[in-house]
């Protein structure tokens, strides 16, 4: 057990890029490919499994005497703190938000694409008071499940099962089981609407009007307010200059008329893609964000790597990376 106290203590104080092979060395983790873990960031856990490409931000820390499992593409921001005699299980592309706090005496289980908003509270225990003078003591597990959005300052009592497509609004407090579908709010949380009422049906009319509304506001808040760039629209492409390359930003529609290419070797293409099975033109340089397959090319060209995070950041479209070997 001490042997296993200072392994977790190397890895906390040891630079990032050696956190993972410290991880599966030490403690036997599994870790997946690209998996990054900030400065002061650990797991202690029975057994730790990390999927391919998440995140662990710096300051957070996660023990658990259960299992921790963390699936794909997710990820746990920084100031997080998870303890507990249970496990902590974490679905595929969902996100825990800064100075979030989960206790994990019971099992904790959120489901893939789902979201605790900045400094919520998932409880699984709860008592002050003494027990053998006749007050209360609670435990039970915390179920959440797929595509919830449990926004800031959401607090989560012991026992609480959220069911699938479920919207939290903000400082809510459950006390008791949501249903799949529902949007609730208040102390204690209520439903307010249902999800089908407020989601949209997509058209590829409105996909392509959604698509040309995130591109303009990445040009006007990550280029223009963020990069201080120069830009100019051309033929409905935007063109503007960084770090010595030249780049057009575009968006490929579900049908009609597709934007000029030519063939500029100084020239970089950034597009995003509504078109079912679009195949870029051979010969040039481009960078499709699939929002059909939600795929793209792993590069390391810088704009393509902010519009991809600005679509998750700001928008909630996780776009994966293609496997090179497929």
């Amino acid at each position: 057990m001490k042997t296993r106290t200072l392994f977790v203590a190397l890895i906390l104080l040891a630079p990032p890029p050696l956190k993972p092979w410290l991880m599966r060395t030490l403690l036997g983790a599994r870790i997946g490919r690209n998996v990054r873990i900030g400065w002061f960031a650990g797991i202690s856990a029975r057994h730790i499994a990390i999927g391919d490409e998440s995140d662990i931000r710096a300051l957070t820390f996660i023990s658990c005497h259960g299992d921790v499992v963390i699936g794909r593409y997710s990820i746990i921001s920084s100031f997080v703190l998870a303890h507990g005699a249970a496990d902590l299980i974490i679905g595929n592309h969902s996100y825990i938000g800064p100075q979030t706090f989960i206790n994990c005496d019971e099992c904790v289980r959120i489901g893939d694409y789902s979201a605790l908003g900045a400094r919520c509270m998932v409880y699984t225990h709860g008592s002050f008071f003494p027990y053998t003078e006749g007050y209360w003591v609670k435990f039970g597990p915390v179920t959440i499940g797929d595509y919830v959005w449990c926004a800031a300052g959401v607090f989560i009592h012991p026992g609480v099962t959220i069911g699938d497509h479920v919207f939290v609004n903000s400082r809510s407090v459950v006390t008791r089981d949501i249903a799949s579908g529902d949007v609730v709010e208040g102390f204690p949380a209520r439903t307010v609407a249902s999800m089908s009422r407020l989601k949209r049906s997509m058209s590829p009319r409105r996909r392509d009007a959604a698509a040309q509304q995130i591109l303009d506001h990445f040009v006007d808040l990550g280029l223009q307010r963020e990069l201080h760039l120069g830009v100019e629209r051309r033929n409905g492409q935007v063109a503007f200059r960084f770090r010595g390359k030249q780049y057009r930003l575009l968006c490929i529609p579900a049908d009609g008329d597709l934007p000029p290419f030519h063939a500029d070797p100084t020239c970089r293409f950034v597009a995003l893609v509504t078109r079912p099975d679009w195949t870029p033109p051979a010969g040039i340089a481009i960078y499709p964000l699939d929002l059909i397959a939600y795929r793209t090319p792993r590069s390391s060209d810088p704009i393509h790597h902010a519009l991809r995070t600005f679509l998750m950041r700001y928008y909630g479209v996780q776009v994966e990376y293609m496997d090179p070997a497929k």
